[in-house]
């Protein structure tokens, strides 16, 4: 989730099983969606944020078990000594850093005058990309992805008609 931490090891285990939760609802969701003929960009959608959510569990599970640290030098796969984590407690690769401006907010600026500040900080993945891609679709395309079938009104014969004026 572009670099967050989350509450240490309870928070890591919790987010790691609702990850999990959220991939078998999206699932479901997809194959519902599909089976009600939803609109082709909206199952995309749906399938950039459940491959997202696939990517960071596989991260979060087993990259602790077959990666040495890293902090510093190139992780080694399957050391002798076994992987820097537990089942569960791997970390999420975040390797995509872009910071657009780098300075320093100007003195008169109120609490931080003077102070450094990046803008876009975040670092993130490929996972995390893929999810906030498949938000984004769905935001903009809403109302499309989203429309109600707009109910016809039956047309009213001009026999009909002249019979109620009569």
């Amino acid at each position: 989730a572009f670099g967050f931490k989350f509450g240490g090891e309870p928070g890591k285990i919790a987010l790691t099983l609702f990850r999990m939760i959220a991939v078998a609802g999206i699932t479901w969701y997809i194959v519902d969606l599909a089976r009600k003929n939803a609109p082709k960009g909206l199952l995309i959608s749906f399938a950039l944020i459940l491959a997202g959510a696939i990517g960071n569990i596989i991260d979060s599970v087993f990259y602790g078990v077959i990666f040495s640290e890293s902090s510093g030098q190139v992780a080694e796969l399957f050391p002798a000594t076994g992987g820097y984590g537990k089942f569960l407690h791997g970390e999420v690769v975040d390797m995509f850093y872009f910071p657009i401006i780098e300075g320093h907010y100007p003195s008169w600026f109120p609490l931080w005058a003077n102070e450094p500040f990046t803008f876009f900080r975040p670092v993130f993945n490929l996972a995390d990309s893929a999810i906030t891609l498949g938000v984004t679709i769905i935001l903009i395309f809403h109302r499309t992805f989203f429309q109600k079938e707009k109910k016809s009104v039956p047309e009213i014969s001009q026999k009909s008609n002249d019979e109620i004026l009569n």
